[in-house]
């Protein structure tokens, strides 16, 4: 049990702008057996989003709350995923082949394509937000964080690393395995059969095919992931999520 609180604490370190493990050695090994723990550190974020639309709720105008929940999020990550995203769109639109998307990913200098798919994301994930109906609203912010954790558990068990010289990412990328992966998806099922009962179910089936179509594509196009791929997954999986509670509902 100690493990795991160990595990779950480091995975809380790398995930959110919080130092809840300071004291703790952080070799590869460790690292990657921690993200089994990353969906379950995903439902504490979205716990923590609920428990802040009920104080604020009869206080704030729906619009603007619903905007405050999207940055207290991205503040609670330190935007970590945002910048995935935008680097990883800067590079499959300036990079004519695995190595040019990939240089263009590793600079660190934002282009065009890639501030406007970061707006278009967030303007996405809000609008989202917004319109899933109140009696959803709870279910949607807890379950959002942990379908965008979970999928950088699967991308990292199920591609390889492609950067020859190493990076935050390979730590997790080079060691994580069937366990975590396991691990990661009951939680994903659990939190999903629990906050939406059966079309829970159909909520879980749908990113399945998502995961697989993602994993396909990363492949295929930069020949595996890096850790902007896995920030930027856990980007298209959020704004993913909120679009299906949207549409099953």
């Amino acid at each position: 049990m100690k493990q795991e609180w160990e595990d779950f604490r480091i995975a809380g370190a790398f995930l959110t702008i919080f130092p809840v493990a300071r004291e703790l050695s952080m070799e590869p090994e460790r690292l990657a057996r921690s993200m089994g723990l990353f969906p379950a550190v995903g439902a504490v974020i979205g716990l923590a989003l609920v428990v802040l639309n009920w104080v604020l709720t009869p206080l704030i105008p729906r619009p603007v709350l619903d905007c405050l929940l999207i940055l207290m999020l991205i503040a609670a990550t330190g935007a970590l995923h945002l910048d995935g995203i935008a680097d990883l769109i800067d590079g499959l639109a300036g990079g004519k082949d695995r190595e040019g998307a990939l240089a263009i990913m590793k600079d660190s200098r934002v282009g065009a394509m890639g501030v406007v798919g970061l707006v278009m994301v967030l303007l996405l994930k809000y609008l989202s937000l917004y319109n899933v109906p109140a009696p959803l609203k709870s279910a949607a912010l807890i379950f959002m964080p942990v379908a965008g954790r979970w999928i950088q558990v699967v991308l990292a068990a199920s591609c390889r690393y492609v950067r020859a010289e190493g990076g935050t990412g390979g730590a997790f990328v080079d060691h994580v395995g069937e366990r975590e992966m396991l691990i990661a998806t009951a939680t994903l099922i659990l939190a999903a059969v629990v906050l939406f009962g059966k079309s829970g179910f159909f909520l879980i089936l749908l990113l399945g095919i998502a995961a697989i179509g993602l994993i396909r594509y990363f492949n295929a196009r930069l020949g595996g992931v890096t850790g902007d791929v896995l920030g930027a997954g856990t980007e298209i999986i959020e704004v993913l999520t909120l679009v299906l509670v949207l549409a099953l509902h």
